[in-house]
């Protein structure tokens, strides 16, 4: 990683990111400080909230990507997440959805459980794991204005793409409600497969 990254504010950054979404894109998020500054940002029937289980959040934006291929789908992970499920890069390289973005939080801290040092604390590149995996355009973000370069891509330009982010060790800014089925359903129904009845509440 270039030392002339800037060191960005998760909830900042997340907020910067929902402020782009313009065409319905889902938004799937892992559990913690990723996912609470995601429901801070702004609710969106589009966005999920993983709960309790790490390194899912690839997996599920993944799945995603596949069954909507014109959606464009967002994967927002921290790095001790992906780090629980390194293989996903893997999988993710081989299907090699176009509509896929996943963006790494690398703060180099398993946060929430006591801030002890992950991988990527002590000297992962995060960004050449992923590359080693197979997703070729696969960066480290230099600043604001590179961001906004990298997120504002077509899919005609090709993917997946693996944006990585350096940033501060700051809480999350709210958190979200841990209501697994609300989330699910309402998450069904952002993306337009929602069945109806109760559960769509």
């Amino acid at each position: 990683m270039s030392e002339s990254n800037k060191i960005f504010n998760r909830t900042e950054l997340t907020k910067r990111l929902v402020g782009q979404l313009k065409h319905e894109e889902a938004v799937v998020a892992g559990i913690g400080n990723t996912n609470f500054d995601l429901f801070a940002a702004g609710h969106r029937p589009q966005n999920f909230y993983m709960l309790g289980s790490m390194g899912i959040a690839i997996p599920i934006a993944l799945g995603v990507a596949i069954a909507q291929p014109e959606r464009g789908v967002i994967a927002l992970e921290g790095d001790g997440s992906l780090l629980m499920g390194l293989g996903c890069l893997t999988t993710v390289a081989t299907v090699r959805p176009r509509n896929l973005t996943i963006i790494v939080m690398d703060n180099g801290l398993y946060q929430i459980t006591g801030k002890q040092t992950t991988a990527t604390g002590g000297g992962t590149d995060i960004v050449a794991v992923a590359r080693g995996c197979g997703i070729a355009a696969s960066h480290w973000v230099h600043d604001d204005t590179h961001f906004d370069e990298l997120i504002a891509r077509r899919f005609d330009d090709g993917g997946p793409v693996l944006l990585a982010v350096k940033i501060d060790d700051k809480p999350g800014a709210a958190q979200t409600p841990r209501d697994p089925a609300l989330i699910r359903n309402r998450f069904m129904k952002g993306l337009g497969i929602g069945s109806g009845g109760v559960l769509d509440a």
